[in-house]
Parts: C-alpha cells; structure tokens; sequence
C-alpha cells in the first residue's frame, strides 16, 4: 500500500526490437506478424497495465517519443465509425471533428463495441486496431500534427505492450497494407 507522499513506480521494460515471445491477443500477434511483413522497424516496451494518457508518460520517457490518443468513435445510430489518431495533450471537441468531417455529431463508441469490432478493451485502442476491421466499417482519421512528427507511439493491442515507429510506415506502409488509407485532417 502507498504511503502519503511517495511515488508509485510505474514498471517499464528495457527497450527491445523483436515480437514477444508469447502473444497476449489475437490483434496483437497480427500486429506484429504484419510489422514483419512489411519490414517496418520498431522499438518496443512491456509495462504496467496503462490506461490513461496519464500512464503513458513513463513509456514516453523510456521510448524517447510521444504517445498518440486514438479513439473510437460513432455516430448516434451506431453505423458510422471512427478511428481518430490525435496528439497526447489535445483534447477531443465532438462539434469541432464532426464540423471537419462534415458529419453528424460523433460520440465515443461503447466499449463492447471497441471490443467485438477492434479486438481491444478500453486504454488499448491502436491503429493496428484496423486489422480487425475485416469489412471496412472504420474510417482512419489523424490529426495532421500528428502525420508532422518523425516518430509515431501506440499500443500494440494490449495495455502492456507499446511501439515506437516512423509515423511515415504507419501512414504509407501499415495503413495501405491494411486497406485503410486515412483521412488526414486539421482540428
């Protein structure tokens, strides 16, 4: 148990540049089968369960990048979906993405849907999400500053696994590779 004033650590793995050894989901191992591929490069830690934005600082610290948030988003009826990739400390304004988009208004997708179509629980939304998206049902949306940044962070599927990429693979390679060609925008 914690004491007033001190400090939980937060466990991060020394950095590594291969797949696991033991996968820990279905979305997981296709992330990795299909990082290798294409050949795309990656450095990689295990951790402590992470959730939040908030989690995340020590993976950043670790992996010398930034994290990016992506959420998962529908509209009212639950027929319309979205996978938005947007820098850690922005905050999400629904009236300002669905304006951009010129769609109706957005919300976030209830987490048994998050977990049927994407193949994750909350805190563990990835690009790689769209491996699962076998009938093309989710719309990739990235905020541009993030297509801006050399370096690109995510969750491998789990909430204790996460990658450093080229934000260039991600967008050029992976997300063709996954018939998924994103709809860049600025919000």
């Amino acid at each position: 148990m914690k004491k007033e004033g001190e400090e939980t650590l937060f466990f991060v793995s020394d950095v590594v540049t291969t797949a696991p050894a033991k996968y820990k989901s279905p979305l997981q191992e296709k992330a990795y089968k299909s990082l290798d591929e294409l050949q795309i490069a990656y450095e990689r830690v295990e951790t402590d369960e992470a959730i939040s934005m908030e989690d995340c600082v020590e993976i950043n610290r670790k992996l010398e990048m930034e994290m990016v948030k992506t959420l998962f988003l529908c509209n009212s009826k639950k027929t319309a979906f979205y996978l938005f990739i947007t820098n850690a400390g922005k905050p999400f304004n629904s009236k300002n993405f669905s304006n951009a988009l010129g769609i109706s208004r957005v919300s976030f997708a209830p987490a048994e849907l998050m977990e049927s179509m994407l193949g994750v629980k909350i805190g563990a939304a990835t690009v790689f999400s769209v491996l699962m998206d076998m009938d093309k049902q989710v719309q990739v949306v990235i905020d541009r500053e993030v297509v801006a940044k050399e370096w690109y962070g995510c969750s491998d599927g789990t909430t204790t696994g996460y990658l450093k990429l080229r934000t260039k693979d991600i967008t050029d390679s992976f997300l063709p590779y996954a018939d998924h060609i994103p709809t860049i925008m600025e919000l």
